[in-house]
Protein backbone atom coordinates (compact mmCIF):
# COMPACT_ATOMS: atom_id res chain seq x y z
CA UNK A 1 0.00 0.00 0.00
CA UNK A 2 1.31 3.41 -0.99
CA UNK A 3 1.02 6.97 0.28
CA UNK A 4 0.30 9.31 -2.63
CA UNK A 5 0.29 13.02 -3.33
CA UNK A 6 -2.05 13.91 -6.19
CA UNK A 7 -1.13 17.36 -7.50
CA UNK A 8 -3.62 18.89 -9.94
CA UNK A 9 -5.38 22.25 -9.91
CA UNK A 10 -8.67 20.98 -11.36
CA UNK A 11 -10.81 19.51 -8.54
CA UNK A 12 -13.03 17.46 -10.85
CA UNK A 13 -10.12 15.78 -12.59
CA UNK A 14 -8.27 15.33 -9.29
CA UNK A 15 -11.28 13.58 -7.77
CA UNK A 16 -11.79 11.44 -10.86
CA UNK A 17 -8.12 10.45 -10.81
CA UNK A 18 -8.25 9.53 -7.12
CA UNK A 19 -11.39 7.44 -7.73
CA UNK A 20 -9.72 5.68 -10.65
CA UNK A 21 -6.66 4.95 -8.54
CA UNK A 22 -8.61 3.68 -5.53
CA UNK A 23 -10.52 1.19 -7.65
CA UNK A 24 -7.40 -0.54 -9.00
CA UNK A 25 -4.44 0.41 -6.78
CA UNK A 26 -3.89 -0.12 -3.05
CA UNK A 27 -3.31 3.15 -1.18
CA UNK A 28 -2.95 3.90 2.52
CA UNK A 29 -3.28 7.68 2.23
CA UNK A 30 -3.87 10.29 -0.49
CA UNK A 31 -2.92 13.94 -0.10
CA UNK A 32 -4.39 16.47 -2.55
CA UNK A 33 -2.64 19.66 -3.70
CA UNK A 34 -3.68 22.27 -6.25
CA UNK A 35 -0.48 24.25 -6.96
CA UNK A 36 3.25 23.72 -7.19
CA UNK A 37 3.75 25.64 -3.95
CA UNK A 38 1.24 23.56 -2.00
CA UNK A 39 2.81 20.41 -3.45
CA UNK A 40 6.23 21.43 -2.12
CA UNK A 41 4.67 22.10 1.29
CA UNK A 42 2.95 18.69 1.27
CA UNK A 43 6.24 16.97 0.42
CA UNK A 44 7.90 18.67 3.37
CA UNK A 45 5.05 17.69 5.68
CA UNK A 46 4.90 14.11 4.40
CA UNK A 47 8.47 12.87 3.92
CA UNK A 48 7.18 9.28 3.81
CA UNK A 49 5.34 9.89 0.51
CA UNK A 50 5.77 6.91 -1.80
CA UNK A 51 4.60 8.48 -5.05
CA UNK A 52 3.83 11.90 -6.51
CA UNK A 53 1.33 12.33 -9.34
CA UNK A 54 2.12 15.71 -10.88
CA UNK A 55 0.07 17.76 -13.32
CA UNK A 56 2.63 19.19 -15.75
CA UNK A 57 0.74 22.48 -16.20
CA UNK A 58 -0.32 23.16 -12.64
CA UNK A 59 0.02 26.80 -11.45
CA UNK A 60 3.59 27.55 -10.44
CA UNK A 61 5.00 24.52 -12.24
CA UNK A 62 6.51 26.70 -15.00
CA UNK A 63 6.53 24.08 -17.71
CA UNK A 64 9.29 21.55 -17.11
CA UNK A 65 11.01 23.58 -14.41
CA UNK A 66 8.80 22.33 -11.58
CA UNK A 67 9.54 18.72 -12.45
CA UNK A 68 13.26 19.42 -12.63
CA UNK A 69 13.21 21.19 -9.26
CA UNK A 70 11.33 18.34 -7.61
CA UNK A 71 13.67 15.79 -9.14
CA UNK A 72 16.62 17.73 -7.72
CA UNK A 73 15.11 18.17 -4.26
CA UNK A 74 13.65 14.65 -3.97
CA UNK A 75 15.91 12.38 -6.05
CA UNK A 76 14.47 9.16 -4.62
CA UNK A 77 10.79 10.07 -5.00
CA UNK A 78 9.06 8.46 -8.00
CA UNK A 79 7.18 11.10 -9.98
CA UNK A 80 4.32 10.23 -12.33
CA UNK A 81 3.55 13.12 -14.66
CA UNK A 82 -0.09 13.54 -15.65
CA UNK A 83 -0.80 15.73 -18.67
CA UNK A 84 -3.38 16.37 -21.36
CA UNK A 85 -0.60 16.59 -23.94
CA UNK A 86 0.26 13.49 -25.95
CA UNK A 87 3.01 15.14 -27.99
CA UNK A 88 5.97 12.83 -28.39
CA UNK A 89 8.53 15.58 -27.77
CA UNK A 90 6.85 16.58 -24.50
CA UNK A 91 6.82 12.98 -23.27
CA UNK A 92 10.47 12.49 -24.22
CA UNK A 93 11.49 15.59 -22.31
CA UNK A 94 9.46 14.66 -19.25
CA UNK A 95 11.14 11.25 -19.08
CA UNK A 96 14.56 12.77 -19.77
CA UNK A 97 13.99 15.20 -16.89
CA UNK A 98 13.54 12.34 -14.45
CA UNK A 99 9.89 11.32 -14.36
CA UNK A 100 9.20 7.64 -13.71
CA UNK A 101 6.06 7.61 -15.83
CA UNK A 102 3.99 9.73 -18.19
CA UNK A 103 0.25 9.19 -18.08
CA UNK A 104 -2.00 11.08 -20.55
CA UNK A 105 -5.21 12.42 -19.03
CA UNK A 106 -7.04 10.33 -21.63
CA UNK A 107 -5.71 7.11 -20.06
CA UNK A 108 -8.21 4.57 -18.70
CA UNK A 109 -8.10 3.31 -15.08
CA UNK A 110 -6.32 0.10 -16.04
CA UNK A 111 -3.51 2.05 -17.69
CA UNK A 112 -3.21 4.30 -14.64
CA UNK A 113 -3.00 1.25 -12.40
CA UNK A 114 -0.40 -0.33 -14.68
CA UNK A 115 1.67 2.85 -14.57
CA UNK A 116 1.58 3.13 -10.78
CA UNK A 117 2.38 -0.54 -10.23
CA UNK A 118 5.26 -0.36 -12.69
CA UNK A 119 6.70 2.70 -10.97
CA UNK A 120 6.34 1.17 -7.51
CA UNK A 121 8.26 -1.84 -8.86
CA UNK A 122 11.08 0.47 -9.91
CA UNK A 123 10.25 0.52 -13.62
CA UNK A 124 9.58 3.30 -16.12
CA UNK A 125 6.19 3.56 -17.82
CA UNK A 126 4.76 5.35 -20.84
CA UNK A 127 1.80 4.35 -23.02
CA UNK A 128 2.64 1.10 -24.80
CA UNK A 129 2.21 2.59 -28.27
CA UNK A 130 4.94 5.14 -27.50
CA UNK A 131 7.35 3.00 -25.51
CA UNK A 132 9.92 2.37 -28.23
CA UNK A 133 9.85 5.98 -29.41
CA UNK A 134 10.31 7.43 -25.93
CA UNK A 135 12.34 5.12 -23.71
CA UNK A 136 14.89 4.00 -26.29
CA UNK A 137 16.05 7.55 -27.08
CA UNK A 138 18.78 9.20 -25.02
CA UNK A 139 19.77 12.27 -26.96
CA UNK A 140 22.38 14.93 -26.42
CA UNK A 141 19.53 17.43 -26.78
CA UNK A 142 17.92 16.09 -23.60
CA UNK A 143 21.17 16.59 -21.70
CA UNK A 144 21.42 20.14 -23.05
CA UNK A 145 17.85 20.83 -21.94
CA UNK A 146 18.64 19.62 -18.42
CA UNK A 147 21.59 21.99 -18.25
CA UNK A 148 19.47 24.85 -19.59
CA UNK A 149 16.68 24.12 -17.12
CA UNK A 150 19.16 24.18 -14.25
CA UNK A 151 20.31 27.62 -15.41
CA UNK A 152 16.75 28.94 -15.67
CA UNK A 153 16.02 27.59 -12.20
CA UNK A 154 18.71 29.95 -10.86
CA UNK A 155 16.75 33.02 -11.99
CA UNK A 156 14.94 35.11 -9.41
CA UNK A 157 11.15 35.32 -9.64
CA UNK A 158 11.38 38.77 -11.23
CA UNK A 159 14.03 37.60 -13.73
CA UNK A 160 11.83 34.65 -14.65
CA UNK A 161 8.96 37.04 -15.39
CA UNK A 162 11.21 39.13 -17.62
CA UNK A 163 12.43 35.99 -19.39
CA UNK A 164 8.86 34.86 -20.02
CA UNK A 165 7.92 38.24 -21.48
CA UNK A 166 10.99 38.15 -23.72
CA UNK A 167 9.77 34.84 -25.17
CA UNK A 168 6.43 36.55 -25.82
CA UNK A 169 8.18 39.25 -27.84
CA UNK A 170 7.51 42.11 -25.42
CA UNK A 171 9.50 45.34 -25.59
CA UNK A 172 11.42 46.61 -22.56
CA UNK A 173 8.89 49.40 -21.99
CA UNK A 174 5.99 46.91 -22.05
CA UNK A 175 7.74 44.70 -19.51
CA UNK A 176 8.52 47.71 -17.32
CA UNK A 177 4.88 48.84 -17.39
CA UNK A 178 3.48 45.41 -16.54
CA UNK A 179 5.94 44.77 -13.70
CA UNK A 180 5.80 48.36 -12.38
CA UNK A 181 9.55 48.83 -12.66
CA UNK A 182 11.80 51.15 -14.68
CA UNK A 183 13.21 50.28 -18.10
CA UNK A 184 16.67 50.52 -16.54
CA UNK A 185 15.70 47.76 -14.11
CA UNK A 186 14.36 45.67 -16.97
CA UNK A 187 17.70 46.07 -18.78
CA UNK A 188 19.54 45.02 -15.62
CA UNK A 189 17.38 41.90 -15.35
CA UNK A 190 18.00 41.08 -19.02
CA UNK A 191 21.76 41.44 -18.52
CA UNK A 192 21.57 39.03 -15.58
CA UNK A 193 19.47 36.60 -17.63
CA UNK A 194 21.98 36.67 -20.48
CA UNK A 195 24.80 35.93 -18.04
CA UNK A 196 23.03 33.06 -16.30
CA UNK A 197 21.90 31.44 -19.56
CA UNK A 198 25.21 32.00 -21.34
CA UNK A 199 23.78 34.00 -24.27
CA UNK A 200 24.57 37.40 -25.74
CA UNK A 201 21.34 38.68 -27.31
CA UNK A 202 17.53 38.52 -27.14
CA UNK A 203 17.21 36.16 -30.09
CA UNK A 204 19.45 33.58 -28.45
CA UNK A 205 17.68 33.80 -25.11
CA UNK A 206 14.26 33.36 -26.75
CA UNK A 207 15.43 30.32 -28.74
CA UNK A 208 16.89 28.77 -25.59
CA UNK A 209 13.88 29.49 -23.38
CA UNK A 210 11.32 28.20 -25.88
CA UNK A 211 12.89 24.75 -25.60
CA UNK A 212 11.59 24.53 -22.03
CA UNK A 213 7.96 25.45 -22.80
CA UNK A 214 7.88 28.15 -20.14
CA UNK A 215 4.53 28.93 -18.58
CA UNK A 216 3.25 32.37 -17.51
CA UNK A 217 4.37 33.64 -14.10
CA UNK A 218 2.00 32.50 -11.37
CA UNK A 219 0.25 35.84 -10.84
CA UNK A 220 -0.42 36.30 -14.57
CA UNK A 221 -1.60 32.70 -14.99
CA UNK A 222 -4.09 33.19 -12.15
CA UNK A 223 -5.30 36.46 -13.68
CA UNK A 224 -5.96 34.74 -17.01
CA UNK A 225 -8.19 32.18 -15.28
CA UNK A 226 -10.57 34.86 -13.93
Amino acid sequence: MAKLIVADDHPLFRNALINAISSTFATKATIETDSFESTCVALEQHPDTDLLLLDLHMPGNCGFLGLIQLRKNYPALPIVVISASEELDVIRRVMAFGASAYVPKSANPLDISAALNAVMAGELWVPLRLKNQVLDIHSREAEDDLDLAARVAQLTQQQYKVLYYLTEGWLNKQIAYDLHISEATVKAHITAIFRKLGVTNRTQVVIQAQRLTLEPPVDRAMAQQH
